[in-house]
């Protein structure tokens, strides 16, 4: 009930505050869609060894006004985490991520934001045990879970219409790590993501 609330709370926020910003944006400019505003970025990031990581979460937005922006984007995912003792692998992790994401921002400086996050994931895995004989092998049958990300940003500008964005986030719905029972793909800490975004 509870992750109902939250996900519906964060949804009439994101609604509401680009109805507000449309109207304010239309009044201002005396026109509609400006194509000037948008911009497309997201999170891409690859790490390979014990801890592999591999982020592809492109996002497209509009700039509303000077203070407001949102837009919708798509998650994909990849984690592989070994276990070492020894110089020995004792056990491995891997699971899978792939979802939507619809996200609000506010803006009470020009280069730093506020930013609610709604997704839906679908998340699939397994665990593989070394030390057990025979070895065990666990696996998480596809399933689906919220998520409700909060956190702030910065945007440092970076040539043109373009910029840095770096962003601090924490999951809302989350209540533990992602083994033995995921309830976020995210973990159970804050998390910072590097991104980049390009103006049209």
């Amino acid at each position: 009930m509870i992750k109902k609330i939250c996900l519906l709370f964060g949804l009439v926020f994101i609604l509401t505050g680009t109805s507000f910003a449309q109207d304010d944006a239309e009044e201002n400019s005396g026109k509609g869609f400006d194509r000037s505003r948008l911009f497309v970025g997201g999170n891409f990031g690859l790490s390979i060894g014990n801890y592999t990581f591999i982020n592809l979460s492109p996002q497209i937005g509009y700039r509303f006004n000077d203070m407001f922006a949102a837009g919708i984007g798509i998650n994909g995912l990849y984690n592989q985490i070994r276990d070492r003792s020894n110089g020995q692998t004792i056990r491995k992790y891997k699971y899978g991520v792939a979802g939507m994401n619809v996200f609000g921002r506010f803006y009470p400086i020009q280069q730093g934001f506020i930013q609610l996050q709604p997704e839906m994931n679908y998340i699939w895995g397994s665990r593989v045990d070394y030390l057990s004989s025979p070895r065990s092998k666990t696996s998480l049958n596809g399933k689906i879970m919220p998520a409700l990300l909060v956190g702030a940003g910065a945007f440092l500008p970076a040539g043109g219409r373009g910029g840095l964005v770096i962003l601090a986030q924490y999951d809302l719905l989350n209540k533990e790590d992602y083994y033995p029972n995921p309830s976020s793909p995210y973990g159970k800490n804050i998390f910072f993501s590097i991104g980049y975004n390009v103006g049209f």
